[in-house]
C-alpha cells in the first residue's frame, strides 16, 4: 500500500513477459462481467479524512462528483470510525476500511485470541446499519508486510480471514462487503490463488496497483493479476487502491485507466489522492496538484457512468 512506502515494481523484460502472458490468458478465459449491473464506482483515500470529511468534500468539488466509496486505513485494535462512516453515508458514499493487523500474528487471530476486539468491532459495524467494505491484511501476496509472502504462510492467512468473517457473521454484521485485496503481480510476489479463502468468504476482489512510469499502461499494471484471479473466481473486481503519478504522465494516462476499468468490466476504482515525494514509487498522486491531470479526470468522469444501484453485501453472490 502506498501508505506503507513498500510497493515493489515490475521492470524490464520480466514485466513485458508477465504482461504478455496476462493478455494471452485473459483472451483465452474471455471473462464475462461477474456482476454486470454493478460498476462505475469512484472511490477516494484522502489524508486527514478520519478527523474531518472536508478533504473528501474538496476532492468531490475538484473532480465534479461525490465519491461512492471512501477508503481509510485502520490499525489493529482501532475502533470502527463511526463518525467518518456517518459522514460518508450522509454524502451517499460507502465507508471502506482496510484493517492492518500490524505485528499481531495471524495465527493468534485465527486461534481466536483477539475475538474480544473482533466482536466489539463487528457490533459497531452492525450498529451502523449500512454497507461497509472491509479488507484485512491486504497485499498478502507481497513480501513487505509481516503477514505477507515469505513471512506468514497462505494457510495461516486463509484461517485468519475465515475466522474474521465467521466472527462478524455470528454477531449478525451482515452489512459487510468482504474485500479480499492483493497487490498487482510483479517480481517477488507470490501466486495470488494460494491466499484465496473461497467464494463463501469473499464478496469482492480488490487489486492494488499504480502507474509509476511513462511507459506503464493498464495492461502492464493490472491485466496479469486480473487473469490470475479469473482462473479461480468470478467475484467482482475493484481496483482498491490506485493512482497515476505525475512522473508517470498523469494527465495522459488517465484515459487509459478509465478505459481499462470499462473494458475489463471492473466495479470501479479507488483513487489514492495523496501527495508523496520519495522517488518513483512514492510520487505526487494528488489530482488537485496537477491542473492538467484534474482536467483529464473530469473529462473522463463525464462518460463514466455512476452506479445503477446501491452497494450491497450480496453483490456477486
Amino acid at each position: 500500500m502506498k501508505r506503507t512506502a513498500k510497493i515493489a515494481i515490475a521492470a524490464g523484460v520480466t514485466l513485458i513477459i508477465l504482461a504478455t502472458v496476462g493478455l494471452l490468458v485473459l483472451s483465452s478465459l474471455a471473462p464475462k462481467p461477474a456482476n454486470p449491473s454493478a460498476g462505475g464506482f469512484l472511490g477516494v483515500a484522502e489524508v486527514g479524512e478520519t478527523a474531518s470529511y472536508q478533504p473528501v468534500e474538496d476532492f468531490a468539488a475538484a473532480v465534479g462528483r461525490q465519491p461512492d466509496i471512501v477508503l481509510y486505513y485502520s490499525s489493529w485494535k482501532e475502533a470502527f470510525q463511526q463518525r467518518l462512516a456517518a459522514e460518508a453515508y450522509a454524502h451517499r458514499a460507502t465507508p471502506f476500511v482496510q484493517i492492518d493487523p500490524g505485528h499481531t500474528s495471524l495465527a493468534v487471530i485465527a486461534a481466536g485470541h483477539d475475538d474480544g476486539y473482533l466482536i466489539s468491532y463487528a457490533r459497531q459495524v452492525k450498529a451502523y446499519g449500512h454497507p461497509v467494505i472491509i479488507g484485512f491484511a491486504a497485499e498478502m501476496n507481497g513480501y513487505w508486510d509481516p503477514w505477507g509472502y515469505g513471512h506468514t504462510s497462505p494457510a495461516v492467512f486463509v484461517a485468519a480471514w475465515r475466522h474474521l468473517v465467521t466472527v462478524f457473521r455470528r454477531q449478525g454484521a451482515n452489512n459487510v462487503i468482504w474485500l479480499w485485496t492483493v497487490d498487482i503481480t510483479e517480481p517477488g510476489t507470490g501466486p495470488v490463488q494460494d491466499w484465496w479463502p473461497g467464494n463463501s468468504y469473499v464478496t469482492w476482489v480488490g487489486i492494488d496497483g499504480y502507474y509509476y512510469r511513462r511507459d506503464y499502461t493498464f495492461g502492464d499494471a493490472f491485466l496479469p493479476t486480473i487473469a490470475e484471479v479469473r482462473i479461480f473466481t468470478q467475484r467482482p473486481i475493484l481496483l482498491s487502491e490506485t493512482a497515476i503519478g505525475q512522473v508517470a504522465g498523469q494527465a495522459a494516462k488517465i484515459p487509459d485507466l478509465f478505459d481499462g476499468v470499462r473494458a475489463n468490466h471492473l466495479l470501479g476504482f479507488v483513487w489514492f489522492d495523496q501527495t508523496q515525494s520519495d522517488g518513483i514509487y512514492h510520487q505526487d498522486w494528488r489530482l488537485e496538484d496537477n491542473p492538467a491531470g484534474l482536467a483529464a479526470f473530469r473529462r473522463e468522469l463525464k462518460t463514466y457512468r455512476e452506479p445503477g444501484k446501491s452497494l450491497s453485501p450480496r453483490a456477486g453472490s
